[in-house]
């Protein structure tokens, strides 16, 4: 049976928004203190015994959220034009992690290392979890 390693490293950012639209509280400023956690898969492990190295994953991530850390998200692309909600920023870290994974070494592209999903919270109740399908093979 083939094996199947899942990473997941997590990073917090504080930030407000306003979510246009929303009928009740959330249409005014208001903020939260943001945990995105990302989770990869990799098939094989490196030289060392790693599938993919948490300092770098961490990294990754933490790189992305400071790009919000202590903003107001509606002023910052693509937030201009989307509200801010947390299935959108799911969906923001999903194509930045993406991109810097595919963008990797090619140690990494030969383990199989591969973005599995995001999850965002905005508190310790609730949270978002953003994926995206495989193509279907026929």
């Amino acid at each position: 049976m083939p094996a199947r390693y899942i990473v997941r490293a997590s990073t917090e950012f504080s930030a407000a928004h306003v979510l246009y639209g929303y009928e009740g509280a959330c249409n005014r400023i208001h903020g939260h203190n943001f945990t995105v956690e990302v989770e990869v898969e990799a098939r094989a492990l490196d030289g060392v015994g790693m599938a993919i190295d948490f300092t770098q994953l961490e990294s990754l991530t933490a790189s992305i959220a400071q790009d919000l850390d202590h903003r107001l998200l509606n002023e910052i692309p693509p937030f201009n034009e989307v509200n801010p909600t947390a299935e959108n920023l799911g969906a923001y870290f999903w194509t930045r992690t993406a991109k810097a994974l595919s963008d990797g070494s090619e140690a990494d592209k030969a383990r199989g290392v591969r973005l599995l999903s995001v999850t965002v919270r905005e508190n310790d109740r609730t949270s978002v979890t953003y994926t995206e399908l495989a193509e279907r093979l026929t």
